[in-house]
């Protein structure tokens, strides 16, 4: 006879197993839960994220919801794991499973490990049927009822990523809910079809998310790589949208492919290709396949998970922030939210049945690409030596710690040693002295790969047109003395060479002296001045307790610093130490040589009260690079003016004013501009950038002149004499390469540097520049020509013909004095993108050293 109590306990347990299946057969879709059908209305993030954490709370056993972090504006950014009952209780041991399959961590894999596919929606906020449907999707994988989904997860981690963009997101769909007409205006007049500045696209900060996958300068970025590289998927899928007029993108993606991507990854491209073709045939959908989307660019949510061993894929719905709830299209068909919403998950179904049903091929080519990796590395160049100084010493700790966040492997020499390599100065091969302090990136690692990509001198290019930037060496975008060794190289562990900062030898200095090197530096300064201590800047070299210093050197007396009393030692070692500065003293305000402290070569550097043109005309990347750059990397305060009310505002409250790159015609009209060059002359500082130069080139007091102006009339003469009838007859299908020929795409020029000006100084006679526009600028006559390319400064990158013969004797970086004031010219943007470390000094020349 059985006991009671184990009658009555086997009783409750089916009980609560019946009542658990039932309740979960009662999960609600996104209709029932939110009180209207998807297509409706856009669903704002707090509301999606509801949704989430209803769906995981419904199904505990097969979701788990995460908050890897917050957005600039405090948004929770959230991942949802999906997976079958018995996969989800060891969600943890499958992760790590799948890192020792790629060799990331140590071990065994332990029993029957699943694939994993990653899937990103909303990277962009005004692409907002991404978040939309994944509010479907994740509903399909909850719901017990859809056998189909319920067989995937059997052998499939899914991750998904709701909303990559939650700022970007809500604040399209904020002003897309007071814009929009009861329901939605189908027509493409209405207001709703057109979004004010700056968009609902980029983050926070005006930041492209798909364009930092790899620099990883935002904190979206930051947070959702830190978990990415703690899985490693086998593929991953980025949900975007574009124009009105285009159908559906899915891959194969476009040529060029960058020459890393492995056969392997190339055709698994057609794979998943083959299966979203099914459900859009199936349904009579349009779609297109390898046109404009290409692989080449690193920083992508297609390209950079590729380039970490994933499938990557971008999915590409017509409509955007353009398209609203519904809207008319030239062929008379109206796209609505519903159909966009529709073929986004079908593309993300299509998705994972693919991961599902090719589970084993996944897992088996995962494990060979790090094999390969960390035994047979791709390329030629085996290790990369980064050159360790004192000068470089910034520049080389911002450099390894990008490496840390990219689980990137690195070292140090550990002995003295020689080779040949190739130096990424002077573009040749050369014999190399390795030093004990070097630092050594091995290709002989788990991100191999990666580290090829982001290192290797040039990028062989397959086709020249690409969709984004053709060159990013990171020797280059650090400003660092680097070799790319073809023999292999292995480093020392990092402990052994880590260095700490020495301490001041003299207890009560007479003055600290701080080199002027690298960023680090820039924010040392800028702390002492929040914390109200004096600093000057020496104009010339000098020597002093038999240490040389050059040009734009620190020096912080304790003369000037006497209210500080005793705080001043602690307020300046603290802030030192604070930012890695090895600070020198000095018991003396004699030099050896150079001038003396008390010289007029040794200037003092006032705080500045620094303001940023923003608003319609300016370019939103352009304005949020130089907001970011004062409030997330230096911490200085900054005031945004709008171009709406900036005819109002008192300059006089200001010392340097900001231009990025924009079309100023509307804000600086002849009164405006009169009264800005005024507040020049009185002492003002304008910083002048890109397009905003094009503006300013021609106009009354500014020595700044286009090329091309003189070139017009010579080149009308010089047509008419050579004048073929025959050269009008041009090959319609060749429209978008004749255009390449003008182009520069992101490509890589040595700027020849007077580093004797302030708006040079930590630099040596030369630094690479990012060059994005053939728009140039010829020298200045009355001014300084501090930065210039002169006849072939050309490195690296895609740059047609036509627009390399104007990028040769250009200005890049100059000044012009204006009575009492500095006009600062910078042709080429240092900040862009926020990843190109080496130019972030010029930057802050350019605010706190020019003119004082």
């Amino acid at each position: 006879m059985r006991n009671p109590l184990q009658v009555l306990s086997a009783f409750l347990l089916l009980w609560l197993s019946t009542q658990l299946a039932f309740a979960q057969q009662r999960i609600q879709t996104p209709a029932q839960f939110l009180g209207y059908e998807l297509g409706q209305k856009f669903t704002t993030h707090n509301r999606i994220l509801d949704y989430v954490n209803y769906l995981a709370a419904q199904a505990l056993a097969r979701i788990k919801v995460e908050e890897y972090g917050k957005t600039y504006e405090g948004r929770p950014l959230v991942l949802a794991y999906v997976a079958s009952e018995e996969n989800l209780a060891k969600l943890d041991q499958i992760r790590e499973n799948n890192l020792k399959l790629a060799g990331v961590q140590q071990g065994q894999v332990q029993g029957n490990q699943p694939a994993i596919v990653w899937m990103s929606y909303n990277v962009h906020g005004n692409e907002s049927v991404s978040s939309e449907a994944v509010l479907q999707v994740l509903y399909e994988l909850a719901n017990p009822a859809n056998t189909q989904t319920q067989s995937w997860l059997k052998n499939t981690i899914v991750i998904l990523d709701p909303c990559v963009n939650p700022d970007g997101r809500e604040r399209y769909v904020q002003w897309y809910q007071q814009a929009a007409g009861q329901g939605g205006n189908a027509s493409p007049y209405a207001w709703e079809h057109f979004e004010p500045w700056p968009g609902g696209r980029p983050n926070h900060y005006y930041f492209d998310l798909n364009r930092d996958w790899a620099w990883q300068t935002q904190i979206e970025s930051k947070k959702r790589l830190e978990v990415y590289n703690n899985w490693l998927p086998q593929v991953h899928a980025d949900f975007h949208e574009m124009g009105v007029e285009a159908p559906y993108y899915f891959s194969p993606a476009a040529k060029p492919f960058h020459e890393s991507i492995t056969p392997w990854q190339r055709q698994f491209q057609n794979t998943i290709g083959d299966y979203n073709r099914s459900y859009f045939d199936k349904n009579n959908w349009l779609y297109f396949t390898r046109e404009s989307f290409d692989l080449f660019y690193p920083s992508y949510g297609d390209t950079w998970p590729t380039f970490n061993g994933a499938i990557g894929m971008t999915y590409e719905q017509g409509g955007s922030g353009r398209a609203g709830l519904a809207i008319k299209t030239q062929n008379g068909d109206t796209l609505t939210l519903t159909d966009r919403i529709a073929h986004h998950v079908a593309a993300s179904m299509a998705t994972m049945q693919a991961t599902s049903e090719k589970a084993d091929q996944l897992k088996q080519e995962f494990r060979k690409y790090y094999e390969n990796n960390l035994n047979k590395p791709a390329g030629e160049y085996k290790a990369y030596v980064i050159k360790n100084n004192s000068q470089s010493a910034g520049n080389i700790k911002a450099l390894t710690d990008y490496l840390e966040r990219q689980q990137i492997q690195y070292g140090y020499a550990g002995k003295n040693t020689s080779g040949r390599g190739f130096n990424y100065a002077t573009g040749k091969e050369e014999n190399v002295k390795i030093g004990e302090r070097d630092v050594v990136v091995s290709m002989y690692q788990p991100k191999s790969t990666l580290v090829k990509v982001l290192f290797e001198p040039s990028s062989a290019l397959e086709d020249s047109l690409t969709y984004d930037i053709t060159s990013w060496a990171m020797p280059y975008a650090f400003g660092v003395l680097a070799y790319a060794m073809k023999k292999r190289l292995n480093p020392e562990t990092r402990k052994a060479s880590t260095e700490t900062i020495a301490q001041p030898t003299i207890e009560k200095p007479y003055a600290y002296v701080a080199r002027w090197n690298s960023l680090n530096d820039l924010k040392f300064m800028t702390a002492l001045m929040k914390q109200g201590v004096k600093v000057r800047m020496a104009e010339k070299a000098f020597e002093t307790e038999k240490q040389h210093y050059t040009p734009g050197t620190l020096i912080i007396t304790r003369t000037g610093n006497e209210r500080l009393g005793d705080k001043f030692d602690s307020i300046v070692r603290d802030l030192a130490q604070k930012n890695g500065i090895q600070l020198g003293t000095t018991g003396t305000g004699f030099v050896t040589t150079g001038a003396d402290f008390g010289s007029g070569y040794v200037r003092n550097l006032a705080m500045p009260k620094v303001a940023v043109m923003t608003g319609e005309g300016v370019s939103p990347y352009a304005f949020g690079e130089v907001w970011h750059y004062f409030e997330q990397q230096i911490n200085y305060p900054v005031t945004a003016i709008n171009t709406a009310y900036f005819k109002s505002v008192p300059l006089h409250e200001f010392n340097v004013l900001i231009l990025p790159s924009g079309n100023y015609t509307r804000v600086l009209d002849e009164q405006t501009l009169e009264q800005v060059k005024n507040w020049v002359k009185s002492g003002g500082r304008l910083i002048v950038m890109e397009n905003a130069m094009t503006f300013l080139a021609g106009k009354k007091d500014f020595d700044l002149k286009r090329k091309e102006d003189d070139k017009k009339e010579a080149d009308k003469e010089k047509a008419k004499k050579e004048e073929n009838p025959y050269d009008l007859l041009r090959s319609y299908g060749d429209r978008e390469r004749e255009t390449l020929a003008e182009e520069v795409q992101g490509s890589v020029f040595k700027v020849n540097l007077d580093n004797t000006h302030p708006l040079a100084f930590g630099y040596n006679d030369t630094y690479y520049a990012l060059i994005r526009s053939a728009n140039t600028f010829k020298y200045l006559e009355d001014g300084w020509n501090v930065g210039v390319l002169k006849k072939d400064n050309y490195t690296t990158g895609f740059v047609g013909q036509a627009a390399r013969k104007k990028l040769q004797d250009a200005l890049i970086l100059g000044t012009q004095p204006m009575g009492d004031g500095q006009i600062i010219y910078m042709a080429d943007n240092p900040l862009f993108r926020g990843f190109w470390h080496s130019g972030k000094l010029l930057f802050g020349n350019a605010v706190f050293v020019v003119g004082q």
